[in-house]
């Protein structure tokens, strides 16, 4: 009796495990579960994640530049889902050199500086004609966009003790003919060599200063302060020429063009983030004064780049 039933569980276990077999193999997947109905009848967006992109902003060298990409960078993170970067490169062609090869996505530039440096151009236009050129001009040739103005211009300018200048009586560029082989001037590398800096200033004007010496940026307005150096290249809205009781010289032959910042960007940059145009709303925010003021609270008050972005941008209503 033990045997008999010992054969037929045998044959029933043999049955079983044949039948799971084939049920694995080639037996119907288990359907899946139904949706559950959203409530409402109203589907809820599908979340992306936390990750919406990050951006690459580059400065030159010098208080402005940083803080304008502050101004980018804050601008972008609290607007956007985007991280954004600031990374300080050097001149004004390590600048271009890296957004082209796409190490930055997009920098603070000046119009003028794209129409006399990158675009080689000589011809002195409006502001308008300037911007509408390198807007036309870096796209065709480089796939760069100009987006919206900032407002403010940024142009070179000379400057000076108040206290020379009153002495002198001088008012214009063209009134130091009378002075210049007297006189050291002092500029930053990239001012001293190019041709919208002090070689196009010399033809323009004729001078002949009688010694030229290169600077750095941070250094230039100590250096005329303290009488080392009787007159410098300076930046029209930098907050450091009241501070240092300078004044500065009306360029009476309208030697320098136009130096109207905006953010310049790759356009394939753009066109990956759309979101990148809250830069746009920047259009006109900053004015000459404006501008010259939070670079003196960097420079002189000794605030960071970043608190100075957001104040400003807090102040205006755009974080």
């Amino acid at each position: 009796m033990f045997q008999k039933n010992s054969k037929f569980m045998l044959l029933l276990v043999v049955i079983l495990a044949f039948s799971l077999f084939a049920s694995g193999c080639g037996g119907d997947a288990p359907e899946e579960a139904p949706a559950e109905e959203p409530e409402n009848g109203v589907e809820e967006p599908v979340e992306e994640g936390p990750e919406g992109g990050e951006v690459t902003i580059g400065t030159k060298n010098f208080t402005e530049s940083i803080l304008l990409a502050n101004i980018f960078a804050v601008m972008i993170e609290e607007n956007t889902n985007m991280i954004a970067n600031v990374q300080e490169l050097g001149g004004t062609m390590v600048a271009f050199e890296a957004l082209r090869n796409d190490d930055i996505q997009l920098y603070p530039e000046y119009t003028g500086t794209g129409y006399i440096n990158m675009l080689e151009e000589t011809e002195i236009l409006p502001a308008e004609e300037t911007y509408e050129i390198v807007q036309q001009e870096f796209q065709e040739r480089w796939n760069l966009q100009w987006m919206q103005p900032l407002g403010f211009n940024n142009t070179y300018t000379l400057a000076l003790r108040q206290t020379m200048i009153d002495e002198l009586g001088l008012t214009t560029f063209s009134d130091l003919l009378d002075h210049d082989e007297d006189l050291v001037f002092g500029g930053t590398t990239e001012f001293v060599e190019r041709q919208d800096g002090l070689p196009g200033l010399v033809d323009a004007y004729g001078f002949e200063f009688g010694n030229v010496l290169d600077l750095d940026p941070g250094l230039m307005y100590t250096a005329v302060q303290s009488e080392d150096v009787d007159i410098i290249s300076a930046f029209a809205t930098d907050g450091r020429i009241p501070a240092y009781e300078l004044g500065i010289l009306e360029d009476d032959q309208s030697f320098f063009p136009p130096y109207y910042a905006a953010p310049l960007i790759r356009s394939d940059a753009l066109e990956q983030y759309p979101q990148l145009e809250v830069l746009n709303q920047l259009h006109n925010m900053i004015d000459d004064e404006t501008m010259a003021e939070l670079n003196f609270r960097v420079d002189e008050m000794g605030e960071t780049e970043d608190a100075v972005a957001r104040d400003f941008l807090s102040s205006v209503g755009l974080i």
